[in-house]
């Protein structure tokens, strides 16, 4: 990364833990991106990325599998939060209550493709206003695999400010781990500026009931 110097972020991710006041439940660590002359409402400025991160947030990550057959009893077996299968789900068509009952529990929705045109039509409502989108996975897709794999993903995106804000762990996680979240989250959305250098006017880390703690930015 070419806006940031390393050490400088492990030392605000210490310092967020450090002054970060000790809560009866385990804190999220965030992150947040203020960004600079990005509009928003353009097609450049609309960002929504999955990032895959080293390192598994250390928290109950509640992953929803909406399959049939083969997929769903696999999805079982690895330990899916929740496995909603073709009829089960039709049978919660219409019901506003229940789909949004499954969007609040669900960080993330993987369905099999042929299921999506469903999915879209019965939980879409419901997941959209909370930022959140069923993932199309395909028919022969290793199941088990992508469950590990979405226990360290997290997504950055743009809503009507331009700013990004995103988990990249927990407070009880090893810095090191924490910090080499904290970089691919950064080198995603790198990815996605015209000018990093200048586009990132304000880089900041902290827990959930923590003051912020911002990152220089070179």
């Amino acid at each position: 990364m070419s806006f940031i110097d390393r050490s400088k972020l492990r030392d605000a991710i210490q310092k967020a833990l450090e002054t970060s006041p000790r809560r009866k439940f385990k804190q999220a660590v965030e992150m947040i991106v203020v960004l600079r002359d990005v509009d928003v409402r353009s097609p450049e400025g609309r960002i929504r990325e999955i990032v895959f991160m080293p390192y598994p947030i250390n928290k109950d990550i509640k992953i929803c599998v909406v399959a049939d057959g083969d997929m769903a009893l696999k999805a079982r077996e690895a330990g899916a939060y929740k496995v909603i299968t073709r009829d089960e789900l039709t049978r919660i068509q219409g019901n506003r209550k229940e789909a949004k009952r499954i969007a609040q529990q669900c960080d993330w929705v993987l369905v099999r493709a042929d299921l999506m045109p469903l999915v879209g039509r019965i939980l879409g409502p419901a997941l959209g206003p909370r930022g959140k989108i069923p993932v199309p996975v395909p028919m022969n897709a290793d199941i088990t695999a992508l469950l590990k794999k979405y226990k360290a993903a997290t997504m950055i995106r743009t809503k009507d400010q331009p700013q990004v804000m995103c988990r990249i762990g927990t407070e009880d996680m090893p810095v090191d781990q924490l910090v080499e979240n904290a970089i691919a989250v950064l080198s995603s959305l790198e990815g996605k500026l015209k000018n990093p250098l200048y586009n990132i006017g304000k880089l900041i880390v902290k827990t959930t009931m923590g003051p912020p703690i911002e990152i220089p930015i070179r």
